[in-house]
């Protein structure tokens, strides 16, 4: 039987438990009152690193505490999103993943250590970078149409480099829409895929736009669309696959910011306000568009939708090409 509680003893249980409500509601209410973490689950130096540091100081700034960089990578970006995906929902720890990423990953591996539609929910879109596909200029083609009757012509001369599965998967799908005959030579990574194709030791590849702009605009390479539903103001001239008649690259490459699936929604609509502001100041926004990326901001709602759409058009992509991983 259990003992009966006296009069005082009732009284300080529920001070207790009043005190205990009232330090969770100030927690999230000072929110946030000590450094946060931004995982970036990819190697240091990209295009996903850079857009953390570009952003983290005018981020601490807004929430008046420090916002930490740790790249975290492994195994496509899988290791750095666990971690964030295991780690407490409180606002404290915050992934930054591309799409390209976060989206194929979930479409393309039977078994995850997370479930990406449930166990992390997205901030806001933060910025989109089109990738391009681009040849050496010693090959003969300006346009994806002639690139596709020459690799016809020499259906066991062409290839092409590949740093990730995204860019292998862009590559099939448009073997697929087009019937262009070209042979994919794996890499370790987009960078030394593109130092390659920039020597001339492959002949074309699908990368990030950012990474892949100067070297068209010094004629190192030659661009021949762009992915997303517009040009890019970088290089205004390389028209959209969709201009140039290919379906199936309307994505636009968006960066997300993340948080544990069950944070607060007040954490995640402090966020989301820091971050469209921090999106929007001169400093971020001039090295963006010199990068060739394009502010988003967009609202969690938006960002949301967004993530549950372009999960959904990967997974159609991996259908068609029938490229899965386990």
């Amino acid at each position: 039987m259990a003992p009966l509680l006296t009069p005082f003893m009732r009284s300080a249980a529920i001070g207790a438990c009043l005190t205990a409500a009232a330090l969770a509601a100030y927690a999230q209410q000072s929110y946030p009152n000590r450094p946060l973490r931004l995982i970036v689950p990819l190697a240091a130096g990209g295009t996903t690193d850079i857009l953390a540091r570009t952003m983290s100081p005018q981020l601490s700034a807004g929430l008046g505490q420090s916002v930490v960089v740790e790249n975290r990578g492994g195994a496509g970006g899988v290791v750095g999103s666990e971690l964030v995906a295991k780690s407490p929902a409180d606002g404290y720890t915050l992934l930054l993943i591309s799409g390209d990423s976060y989206n194929v990953n979930a479409a393309m591996y039977s078994k995850l250590p997370f479930d990406a539609r449930k166990d992390l929910k997205p901030v806001a879109l933060l910025a989109a970078s089109p990738n391009m596909l681009s040849v050496h200029p010693s090959l003969p083609v300006k346009s994806v149409k002639e690139l596709v009757v020459l690799s016809k012509a020499r259906p066991k001369d062409l290839n092409y480099g590949v740093g990730g599965t995204a860019g292998q998967l862009r590559m099939e799908l448009l073997k697929i829409n087009t019937g262009m005959m070209i042979t994919n030579i794996p890499y370790k990574g987009s960078g030394p895929a593109l130092v390659d194709l920039v020597a001339g030791h492959i002949h074309a590849g699908f990368f990030n736009l950012v990474a892949t702009a100067p070297h068209v605009q010094s004629g190192r390479l030659r661009g021949l669309i762009v992915s997303g539903t517009k040009r890019s103001d970088r290089l205004p001239d390389v028209p959209t696959a969709r201009e140039a008649g290919i379906k199936g690259f309307d994505e636009n490459g968006a960066y997300m910011m993340m948080v544990p699936g069950a944070t607060p929604a007040d954490i995640v609509a402090r966020l989301n306000r820091e971050l469209v502001k921090t999106l929007h100041t001169p400093e971020v926004k001039s090295r963006l568009a010199q990068e060739g990326s394009e502010v988003i901001g967009s609202t969690h709602e938006q960002a949301v939708l967004t993530l549950q759409r372009e999960i959904e058009q990967w997974a159609d992509i991996v259908r068609r090409t029938g490229i899965r991983l386990e």
